[in-house]
């Protein structure tokens, strides 16, 4: 399996770690976001290890053409499309009916990938931040809709996954709050004044997303374990990694009247990203969290020596104490929860 040859940096680890991933021809395997970046490469290493993938994005032309190429690269594996707009609790829902038709025995891994950042301060049409719902509060209803073929799956094979997608902008915030879980979409902070390269309001409340997708798998981790589950819950960060995901971070961050600003912000963070790695090696993370054979629930899988690590092969650590803590779970979940109006018990 070639690394992309359009890569702005080349793939060093990428190659190594799908040689060491087992055969997924018995697995069906759903995954959020996956139009461009870490999603695509999960979306089409499943495919070419075997396993039948359901591509979750929102309608585009775009969508479209990843799902017909990836047909035409004739992998040992299935791809499908299935509409679900994460901006759109009513999207999520209407998708359901569609992954059921898919899943006949179960579905083995739901990775919540899909994410956006630095994303101007407003609202969904349901209410919320734009970045939570897209990022978390509707990867939590997904996961709850999901959860009985999640449970098929595990009693038939031994063992489910649900994987979760964070970052490194988890350790911008030092710990989660209500209001951005809450509908006040358009009334967080706005978008900042410039602070070094990233400003205040927006990055705020992506790193308030990014902490939410921790908090989330700590909180599955701890109620499965409790109830014998031999689902595993497992989150991941990619370093820093060129994906189309920075395309809204350099975009009128100086502001429309000052060039000069614009210039100097798009400079330093060309050059930041140069110290990272490709997309394809930000994307094993959620590729050993998907499918290694080493992996246990509980565990942050990313790149490097440390967990804030910019690049590096992909390593297990235990989840962190500011936000798998009994205070933070509850907090996480009865909020999600009431933003979804659902109950969710596992």
């Amino acid at each position: 399996m070639g690394t992309n040859k359009s890569a702005l940096k080349p793939s060093i680890h990428f190659e190594e770690l799908v040689k060491k991933l087992p055969s997924l021809s018995d697995k069906t395997i759903a995954i959020t976001g996956t139009t461009s970046g870490t999603g695509l490469v999960a979306a089409r290493t499943c495919s070419f290890l075997g396993a039948t993938v359901i591509m979750l994005n929102r309608p585009s032309e775009r969508a479209k053409n990843v799902l017909e190429n990836l047909k035409q690269e004739n992998h040992l594996g299935s791809v499908h499309h299935v509409d679900c707009d994460l901006q759109d609790f009513e999207s999520v829902r209407n998708s359901i009916p569609e992954v059921q038709k898919l899943c006949e025995n179960g579905l083995d891994v739901l990775c919540n990938n899909a994410g956006v950042m630095a994303l101007e301060d407003k609202a969904t049409v349901d209410g919320f931040d734009v970045q939570m719902q897209t990022n978390h509060l509707s990867h939590f209803l997904l996961t709850k809709l999901l959860f009985p073929l999640i449970e098929q799956a595990e009693l038939k094979k031994g063992e489910a996954r649900i994987v979760n997608h964070s970052s490194m902008a988890r350790l911008m915030v030092k710990s989660l709050e209500a209001k951005y879980l809450q509908k006040n979409g358009g009334n967080l902070g706005g978008n900042g004044s410039l602070m070094l390269v990233f400003p205040g309001g927006r990055w705020r409340r992506y790193g308030q997303t990014k902490l939410a997708n921790a908090a989330f798998t700590a909180c599955l981790h701890k109620k499965l374990q409790a109830k014998g589950s031999k689902i595993k819950a497992l989150v991941a960060h990619p370093g820093v990694a060129q994906t189309d995901l920075q395309d809204t971070t350099v975009k009128d961050l100086g502001g429309q009247n000052n060039r000069l600003i614009q210039r100097f912000v798009d400079l330093v963070f060309k050059l930041y990203l140069r110290m990272g790695q490709s997309g394809e090696d930000g994307s094993l993370g959620i590729l050993r969290c998907i499918a290694g054979e080493d992996v246990e629930s509980g565990e942050f899988v990313g790149p490097g020596m440390t967990m804030a690590a910019m690049k590096g092969p992909a390593l297990s650590y235990p989840l962190e104490p500011n936000y798998d803590n009994p205070e933070t779970r509850e907090l996480l979940w009865s909020q999600s929860c009431a933003a979804a109006n659902i109950e969710f018990s596992v």
